[in-house]
């Protein structure tokens, strides 16, 4: 086995062509069995083995800078960086990330979750570099659909103008979870390889070095090299309109011919974009096949590719709802971004392809898209995880929420999502969502308030309005609150307990435990956390005198200030709990394991109402 004896990248440039080869075929082995057990994004990392194996052939990783874009593209980065024993703990909690992760290992350059970011962080780098006189070389390996992002353009745009050597590695593989869509998909499937081109200009270029005159005549000769390249390839693609040199496509499973590239692009010290063509899934049949559900998968069995039947999810619960009240409506449109399958919009983009839309990685878009459709009277609804809506803030505020417009949000895994992790839990919309003015935000706790608020979200609401649900199916709760702001939902006069959305679950519960231990704790729902009005929270809250707020987002800014802020306003006095997830970033691990951690859980609830009553 070649891949256990590698402990380092150093390993991996030490290694025969045939032993290469062997070792690519070893790594696929290994992700197959290591994500079958834990779960984890399958299909683009087996596209990426030969060009992961190629880039610590030819660069120092501990050295130079690497940048992933989309992070889980990089697990056999991390097989490759000392860490292939950790992967029995991957996405596990207290376990190897499925990120790059600094924290992690000195390979991992920069945190990378979401997408579009690369090359606007790689030119940073770069520019540092220069600025601070050191040698390194800066790469952006960016794929998985992350080039349509406008972010992705806007570094483009800037690092070709700049000249700082740097090399973009596009990872083409047609795919984010979902086939590519837009301009660029199109532009990149028109591309050809030229390497007679890159040939010449490196023999060029090697001819002239050797002399002062030489180097001279090179520095003075652009103008003829750009007609020798018009005249071979007229077509000048978009990159190079940008100040890259560009060289491609390659075929991405040809190590030898990736590491050739790689050491050419690394000669030419300039910007470099090299264009690389890679199967999503490669080497695993199934995976092949189904690249989409192989992308983010559960524990699996990798002799069928088969995984466990799943529960329904609010996702599913939400496509499902919002197809029926399309059959009702000619004027609802769906808009996702990247996301139809993850967001439960499969059925809908079946049923009324024309009313569907994917715009691609490109949050900030299909919000500012949504408030041109309300403008002109459609009824738009964009589904969107709650960590990627981040990225459409300003248009929340500046084209929909400015001029009143009713734009629903279906915000997806709201709260912690559990084995993504930092990057990817939904622990910001409650504060983002409440400062947009005249917003609502609903938080269903089950299947059937999710169906009722989106029916009031899209009938009946005429401004904006979001409506923010879990990742995963729903809990013991499974009742329907109807319309009510808040609702009690169990009785006492020892404290009070507010939760809304899926934590209302461990809310009951710590009241279940607290009764068997003596104490008589209210539970309160919250079914809108915005707005709320001070005559509302005074009338919910008119005897309490020990209030515990219950929430899966972070500390400032959160529902229980702006509740206990209300109170104190009226001049009513409590002793106020926060339970959250505090100002920092919460890990990876089962969602259960995290509400444990942080004391979310019914056990965690209760004991901080118990030690409150003991102070008193």
């Amino acid at each position: 086995m070649i891949l256990e004896k590698i402990n380092s990248p150093q390993d991996v440039k030490g290694l025969r062509e045939d032993e290469v080869h062997q070792l690519c075929n070893e790594l696929r082995q290994f992700l197959v069995e290591q994500v079958s057990k834990t779960g984890g994004h399958l299909a683009s990392n087996l596209g990426t083995v030969e060009l992961t194996v190629a880039i610590h052939r030819v660069f120092d990783t501990g050295k130079d800078r690497l940048v992933f874009d989309v992070g889980h593209q990089c697990y056999v980065h991390k097989a490759l960086t000392g860490r292939r024993e950790l992967f029995s703990t991957l996405r596990q909690f207290e376990g190897l990330s499925g990120f790059p992760k600094p924290y992690e290992s000195q390979h991992d350059a920069f945190i990378g979750g979401h997408a579009s970011n690369s090359v606007s962080v790689a030119l940073g780098m770069a520019r540092a570099r220069t600025l601070q006189h050191k040698d390194y070389n800066v790469l952006a390996l960016i794929g998985d659909g992350a080039m349509g992002g406008g972010l992705s353009f806007e570094g483009l745009n800037n690092a070709g103008e700049s000249q700082e050597p740097l090399i973009v590695i596009l990872n083409d593989n047609g795919m984010s979870i979902n086939p590519n869509v837009g301009g660029m998909s199109r532009h990149l499937a028109r591309l050809r390889e030229r390497p007679r081109y890159y040939q010449f200009k490196k023999w060029y270029r090697q001819a002239l070095d050797g002399s002062r005159v030489g180097q001279k005549i090179y520095e003075t000769s652009h103008d003829m090299k750009t007609i020798l390249k018009n005249s071979v390839f007229p077509d000048s693609t978009m990159f190079e309109s940008m100040g890259f040199t560009y060289m491609g496509p390659v075929d991405g499973h040809d190590v030898e011919k990736l590491t050739q590239m790689l050491t050419w692009a690394k000669e030419l010290r300039c910007p470099v974009v090299i264009h690389v063509q890679t199967m999503k899934g490669k080497g695993y049949p199934f995976a092949e096949d189904e690249p989409g559900r192989f992308h983010g998968i559960a524990p699996f069995d990798p002799a069928t590719g088969k995984t466990q039947s799943g529960s329904p999810s609010f996702s599913q619960v939400f496509g499902q709802e919002l197809t029926h009240l399309a059959e009702r409506s000619d004027k609802i449109c769906a808009i996702t971004a990247a996301m139809e399958d993850g967001t439960g919009l499969t059925g809908f983009a079946r049923q009324f392809p024309k009313r569907f839309f994917d715009v691609g990685i490109a949050e900030g878009h299909a919000v500012a898209m949504a408030a041109g459709m309300a403008k002109q009277g459609m009824l738009p609804v964009f589904a969107v995880y709650s960590s990627f809506l981040q990225r459409g803030f300003d248009m929340m505020l500046h084209d929909v929420a400015l001029d009143g417009l009713h734009v629903v949000l279906a915000v997806d895994r709201s709260g912690l999502v559990g084995a993504d992790g930092e990057t990817h839990h939904g622990c910001f919309d409650v504060q983002y969502l409440s400062t947009v003015p005249g917003m609502t935000v609903l938080s269903p706790a089950s299947f059937e308030e999710l169906r009722k608020m989106l029916q009031y979200a899209i009938q009946e609401v005429t401004g904006p309005i979001a409506v923010r649900y879990p990742r995963g199916g729903e809990g013991a709760y499974q009742g329907c609150c109807g319309r009510e702001i808040y609702t009690e939902l169990r009785q006492g006069g020892d404290c009070t307990i507010v939760s809304y959305g899926i934590l209302i679950n461990q809310a009951i519960a710590a009241a279940e435990l607290l009764s068997q231990r003596g104490i008589e704790a209210r539970v309160v729902k919250l079914n809108q956390i915005a707005p709320l009005s001070a005559e509302v929270v005074c009338q919910m809250l008119e005897d309490t005198e020990i209030l515990l707020v219950l929430e899966d987002c972070v500390n400032t800014g959160c529902v229980g200030q702006r509740l206990g802020a209300m109170l104190a306003q009226q001049g009513k006095t409590v002793r106020l709990i926060l339970k959250n997830t505090g100002d920092t970033f919460t890990h990876q691990g089962k969602v259960e394991q995290l509400y444990h951690a942080i004391g979310l859980d019914a056990e965690g609830v209760a004991g901080s109402v118990e030690e409150v009553l003991r102070e008193q």
